[in-house]
């Protein structure tokens, strides 16, 4: 069993956690097929996968004459007219690895382009868990991927949020980010004894319904050098040095 199956089914032994999970299983006809019928949309992205590389985007499209069938992967979009047609292409597009199938999401969209969000969660040797960063990652117009090394961009959630909640809901909404993420963290370190940090991507769909998309278990710490505002990029530093000099000893 891949790494992220792992993960995702120790998230799922959590009855608080299984309501923000979607449907992931791994990669096959089968399992596609009924997966896009069923959400009209699926990603299919690799169990061992960093940086949003390899992720490919599938969907349905219908209309009164015809039925479409579309997958985009960085910045080609492909159309077919089967099933059968659409999966073999993306069995050949996909790297030379193990693959997963996952329910598709609509996201929020700010400029038109949809994001997701970015939960640092960490802890020392003799801290416990702690929400010490938040951002938003903002997908590039022609991509399916949010992440920063595909060109996504690294922006402040409360800005993303704005044209959606006032500034009270935003801070609420925030800190129901941050729990939620806080007890995947405590979920994945009865499987993960070492584990020490986390990120936490989580997409919010329509109706303001938080989906934990992946959970990072060497997340990159230096997106939140992005922000504005300094002090979430030295705190999250603090962290990452703290264990730094734990492990040297």
């Amino acid at each position: 069993m891949g790494a992220n199956r792992t993960k995702t089914a120790v998230l799922l032994r959590s009855k608080k956690l299984q309501p923000y999970i979607p449907e992931t299983r791994r990669w096959s006809f089968p399992v596609f097929s009924r997966m896009l019928r069923k959400y009209d949309m699926v990603y299919v992205k690799p169990v061992h996968g960093s940086f949003g590389l390899g992720v490919m985007r599938a969907r349905i499209k219908e209309n009164n004459r015809s039925v479409r069938y579309e997958y985009h992967y960085e910045k080609q979009r492909r159309k077919y007219t089967s099933l059968r047609k659409l999966y073999a292409a993306m069995n050949r597009k996909k790297l030379k690895k193990a693959y997963l199938v996952q329910k598709g999401i609509p996201l929020l969209k700010w400029d038109k382009r949809p994001f997701d969000v970015r939960v640092m969660v960490q802890r020392t040797a003799t801290k416990p868990w702690k929400a010490t960063g938040i951002i938003g990652r903002l997908a590039h117009p022609q991509r399916v991927v949010t992440n920063y090394h595909s060109q996504g961009t690294p922006l402040p959630i409360e800005l993303l949020l704005k044209p959606y909640l006032t500034r009270t809901q935003r801070m609420r909404y925030k800190s129901i980010l941050k729990r939620l993420s806080l007890h995947a963290a405590k979920k994945l370190q009865s499987k993960f004894k070492g584990l020490r940090q986390i990120g936490v991507d989580i997409g919010i769909d329509q109706t303001f319904h938080p989906w934990i998309l992946e959970a990072n278990t060497s997340p990159d710490p230096y997106i939140f050098k992005q922000l504005p505002d300094q002090k979430v990029f030295r705190r999250v530093m603090r962290y990452v040095k703290a264990n730094r000099k734990k492990r040297r000893r």
